[in-house]
């Protein structure tokens, strides 16, 4: 699929088959074809074993109606100082440090009790303290504000500069430094390289995709 220890962004118009590009790597979905990440085949693996090396940052970020430790650390496996170390690096330790009950607090339903940032900055830690060899993240920053989308953009590179990251983009700006970018449109990859050398090919599908990233800022900017 892509060089081990590599960040992927994932870029298309909508509908393109970004999110089904996830959904078959995950096994979501039936395919035709091999998917293969680190050398192995995923179809040889059991589903256990396969979702257990991957995680997943979701758009919409996802908790459960249970402690925040639950929600840390779903398999209750991982050391208190693995949990601490993971919220200490998403910038939460200190909120959970001040709640009573500590990692034992409760979550409400889908978490309301946090707000949409601090939602996504657990599933990050989640991510941290899993030590998952592949990340995968479905725009994970479309819904939070400046100072969060840095913080998770930092966090990320920070965290999992060992593993393989891809990232579905909502903003084109965010997967600018990365490794190499697959362009996905009507359910195929079209495009792959690195950006500099896509965003330099006259009439690719990655330069349009640019040049109507710049054309909206344009736009933005003479309407203000």
């Amino acid at each position: 699929m892509c060089d081990i220890c590599s960040r992927v962004g994932v870029v298309g118009r909508t509908g393109a088959g970004k999110s089904s590009l996830f959904a078959a790597l995950l096994n979501l979905t039936r395919i035709e074809g091999t998917i293969v990440v680190d050398g192995v085949d995923t179809s040889t693996l059991s589903l256990a074993r396969l979702r257990q090396a991957i995680s997943v940052i979701p758009q919409e970020p996802v908790l459960f109606s249970t402690t925040l430790r639950r929600n840390l650390d779903p398999f209750m496996c991982a050391a208190d100082a693995d949990i601490w170390a993971a919220l200490e690096a998403v910038q939460l330790a200190g909120e959970v440090r001040a709640l009573p009950a500590g990692l034992e607090s409760l979550v409400s339903e889908r978490g309301q009790n946090y707000s949409i940032g601090q939602r996504q900055l657990i599933c990050l830690a989640r991510a941290i303290v899993r030590h998952a060899r592949v990340l995968m993240i479905d725009e994970a920053t479309a819904h939070v504000d400046n100072r969060t989308d840095r913080l998770i953009q930092a966090t990320i590179r920070d965290k999992f500069r060992h593993c393989t990251v891809l990232t579905i983009a909502h903003r084109l700006n965010t997967v600018l430094d990365s490794d190499t970018i697959f362009v996905m449109d009507d359910g195929h990859l079209v495009e792959s390289g690195p950006p500099a050398e896509l965003g330099a090919r006259q009439d690719g599908h990655f330069a349009a995709l640019l040049a109507s990233m710049h054309h909206v800022a344009d736009a933005e900017n003479e309407s203000i």
